[in-house]
Parts: C-alpha cells; sequence; structure tokens
C-alpha cells in the first residue's frame, strides 16, 4: 500500500527535524523546505497528498503559498501549523481550502490524527481554537481593499525590508514595476508612507 505523501514547509529547522520524525513511521516525508518560494517550487516537483505549512514563512507566507498552491492542485490536503492562535487567520486559511489548522503547542499529540482526517476528506482544527474560528468565519466580510496576489507578494517582501530592486529579482519584475505596486497599494489603502504599510502587512498577517 502506497504511503501518504508528505511535503513540510517551516523556518525553523529544529521543527522540521522533529516532525520529520514523528511522521516517518506512518507517512513518506517527500521533503522539507524552510520558505514559501521554495515550497512552491517543491510542490510542483514532488507532487505531495499533505503540504504542512506555516503562516509565518520568510519570501512568501504561508496563506498566499497556499492559495498558489490550491490554485495549482485543488486536491491537495493544506493543514497549518503555527504559533499564531489568532482565529482570524485560522478562519482565512480555512476559507482559501485549507484542511487543518493547528497550534504548534499541541501539534505533537494531534497532527497524525489531523493528517488521516484530512486523508478520509475531513476537516481538523485544534480544540484550542475552534469555537472563535467558527465565530470569526460567520462574522466575515470582505474587504473593500482586497489586494492582488501580486500586490500581497510585493507587500510582504518590502515589509520584510527588501529594496526595490530585490523584489523585482525576486519576482521577476523591474523595480520601476514594483514601485507601481507599492503606490498603487498605498492609494489603494489610503496609506501615507512606507511604516504605515508595512503596519498594514503585519496587521493582515502578511508578514509576522
Amino acid at each position: 500500500m502506497t504511503r501518504p505523501r508528505i511535503l513540510m514547509a517551516d523556518d525553523h529547522a529544529m521543527l522540521l527535524d522533529a516532525f520529520k520524525t514523528l511522521l516517518e513511521s506512518e507517512f513518506d516525508v517527500v521533503g522539507t523546505v524552510t520558505d514559501g518560494r521554495q515550497l512552491l517550487e517543491e510542490f510542483s516537483r514532488l507532487h505531495p497528498d499533505v503540504v504542512l505549512l506555516d503562516n509565518a514563512m520568510p519570501l512568501l507566507n504561508g496563506l498566499d503559498a497556499g492559495r498558489q498552491l490550491k490554485a495549482q492542485r485543488k486536491a491537495v490536503k493544506l493543514i497549518y501549523l503555527t504559533m499564531n492562535p489568532d482565529p482570524g487567520l485560522a478562519g482565512e486559511a480555512l476559507r482559501l481550502g485549507a484542511s487543518g489548522y493547528l497550534l504548534k503547542s499541541s501539534a505533537f499529540q494531534e497532527l497524525k490524527q489531523a493528517i488521516h482526517e484530512v486523508l478520509r476528506g475531513r476537516s481538523y482544527i485544534t480544540p484550542l481554537i475552534t469555537r472563535d474560528v467558527v465565530t470569526s468565519l460567520i462574522e466575515h466580510n470582505s474587504s473593500p481593499h482586497e489586494l492582488t496576489m501580486r500586490q500581497r507578494e510585493v507587500l510582504q517582501l518590502l515589509a520584510e525590508g527588501r529594496s526595490m530592486k530585490e523584489v523585482g529579482a525576486i519576482l521577476d519584475l523591474t523595480p520601476r514595476t514594483v514601485a507601481f505596486h507599492k503606490y498603487r497599494m498605498m492609494e489603494q489603502l489610503r496609506l501615507k508612507t512606507s511604516a504605515e504599510l508595512v503596519q498594514f502587512a503585519v496587521r493582515q498577517g502578511v508578514v509576522a
């Protein structure tokens, strides 16, 4: 019988090693990566059944990476493993198509169960935040200032302190195009300074 294929993404290498050791007896851990862009590359190459990923990752955060993974292959199961108990972030992950959401503080007790549940086509949310997540899903309203995926990519890299030239190199854009996206976002969000743009990125969970 073929074992389910698991790809893991987290910017903490020690945690990746620990989770890999935990899972290898039952699952085929096909890869581990430490940033969101590497995750997209390895996902296309390795074709996992389940992706375990953190919300807060460099270069491309887990929510935006998850959106792109789901766009590539709708059937893939996404389980978020995070330190952030914010039910709003958990609700956003579920809205984009995630099957599971766990806190790292309880992951060693819950992770195997969560993987088995999502492989059966069910969802798994850690009991530690379930009630608040349901409330978040019920109360959700789309923001009138929704950003495009490209804008969110630019926003994260700028908020991480990268120059427009560096952002352009990562996203294969000219610095002029990066500047256009930056100032278009500021206009759209009615922000006056780069600092306000960074603060917006933190509030939205684009960066930790």
